[in-house]
């Protein structure tokens, strides 16, 4: 019992979860403001849809709102737990559907005030929503989460169901890929070299 207390004090989600299955509102929307915005950023870059990553990031979020009177601090973080299952969720919709190409409408936020920059920016986060594309899902998966999201690789193992080695070795894979594809376009982006 000491091991899951300790698990609940270490993870600020877990204690909001607790207050939420008691009835407390505001800590769901407080968990909804933490978790929500990193679960469709993952959604969005794994299945490069706006509409399916919100349908995702609902099922997900809505997983977790069943599990609340359940939950067991002792066996993962909650944010763990939710990313996991949003990527299983991807998967599943990833499976099922064929490759889309990216959405014309989706953009960047920039606060940068100087059209170039924003413009630059724009076509940066496009080569590599369209290169990540190309990497298989798997891969994609460990380089999203690795790289744009800043997990660590044995949070991403558990979030895989793989080991630290595979993370490890599809996050190499996936940058090697990366690094082919965009190398070609290094003047283009802004990248050249001096």
């Amino acid at each position: 019992m000491k091991m899951a207390f300790d698990q609940t004090v270490s993870d600020p989600d877990a204690v909001l979860l607790a207050r939420y299955a008691g009835g407390d509102r505001h800590a769901s929307a407080e968990l909804v403001q933490r978790l929500t915005p990193r679960i469709l950023g993952l959604a969005r870059r794994l299945l490069q849809d706006g509409a399916e990553a919100e349908d995702v990031t609902q099922e997900a979020m809505l997983r977790l709102w069943r599990i609340a009177p359940d939950w067991d601090p002792g066996r993962a973080r909650v944010s763990t737990w939710l990313y996991r299952v949003a990527s299983n969720l991807c998967i599943d919709r990833q499976r099922r559907k064929k490759p889309a190409e990216l959405a014309e409408d989706w953009e960047v936020a920039d606060p940068t005030p100087d059209v170039t920059h924003v413009m630059q920016g724009r076509t940066r986060v496009a080569a590599l929503e369209d290169a990540l594309a190309h990497l298989p899902l798997r891969q994609r998966q460990a380089v999203v989460l690795r790289h744009l999201d800043g997990l660590a690789n044995p949070e991403i193992a558990e979030i895989m169901g793989i080991s630290v080695e595979a993370v490890e070795s599809l996050s190499a894979r996936g940058k090697r890929t990366l690094t082919t594809l965009l190398s070609g376009r290094k003047e283009e982006l802004g990248f050249a070299d001096d």
